[in-house]
């Protein structure tokens, strides 16, 4: 795959993953502004919710607790495992963002939590577009991110990783066929770096032959992370979409660990 190499990044995950689970396995672990913004935009949506970079699982137990049909997938094979063995139950796959295996239209949410950070900025609205194409008109996109003036890379602890301006990510939502609906912003606190959270609706202009190479398995989803059959944007006429952003900046300490990625 061009501009990231996901298998370099999957390996340098799962060389940590058993301090990772430590640090980052836990739903209590997570700021509570952040579960409560995650919450307002996937919570009680009748349909399948994916966490996209799931990690061990904590998020996506968190949802199915709160009554959401959410699955995870992430590149890591010791993430899956843990994550599975915690929340049995529950459906997890290991898996690429790049190319899901799930059918056009066939999910109401969309979680990825700081699990874009690695990809490249020629490569982002690649993956947007492939997010775009999984949800249905209507579906809520929510996205982590360490946000910056200008974008750039820097030297994650991990892999490689990219600032992004908040505006940028917004006109790039918007050119994959989202409207953005709410950000939140944490400023720097010590040894954390400054964080940010956008929520964003699928619009239902959008139209698959926009799409770049993607691929869909005749079945709806080899990995069963679709529930069963399409939905067709010609069912769902373009509702009044949000033309307001609520933006939310807090200020003093987080009271939270720092997000996982």
């Amino acid at each position: 795959m061009p501009g990231v190499d996901e298998t370099r990044v999957g390996q340098a995950y799962a060389s940590v993953a058993e301090l990772y689970i430590e640090l980052f396995g836990a739903s209590e672990k997570v700021h509570a502004d952040d579960l409560a913004l995650i919450e307002r935009h996937l919570v009680g949506r009748a349909g399948r919710v994916l966490d996209l970079g799931c990690g061990p699982g904590h998020i996506t137990g968190h949802l199915r607790a709160r009554g959401v049909d959410a699955a995870g997938v992430d590149l890591v094979p010791e993430f899956i495992a843990h994550a599975r063995a915690t929340h049995p139950g529950v459906a997890f796959h290991v898996g690429t963002m790049a190319r899901l295996d799930v059918a056009d239209y066939s999910v109401v949410g969309v979680l990825a939590w700081y699990s874009l950070i690695h990809v490249p900025p020629p490569d982002l609205d690649g993956r947007l577009a492939e997010l775009r194409r999984v949800l249905a008109p209507g579906g809520a996109l929510v996205l982590g991110l360490f946000p910056a003036d200008e974008l750039g890379a820097f030297d994650h602890k991990v892999a490689t990783a990219y600032r992004w301006p908040l505006d940028e990510i917004a006109r790039r939502l918007a050119r994959a066929g989202f409207t953005e609906v709410e950000r939140l912003q944490r400023p720097a606190d010590g040894d954390q770096r400054p964080q940010a959270a956008i929520a964003a609706v699928a619009t239902a202009t959008w139209s698959s032959d926009g799409l770049r190479g993607q691929h869909v398995p005749a079945d709806g989803g080899a990995a069963g992370l679709g529930p069963g059959s399409d939905l067709d944007p010609r069912e769902h006429p373009d509702a009044d979409m949000p033309t307001t952003v609520v933006s939310t900046t807090l200020e003093g300490p987080s009271t939270g660990r720092p997000p996982p990625r």
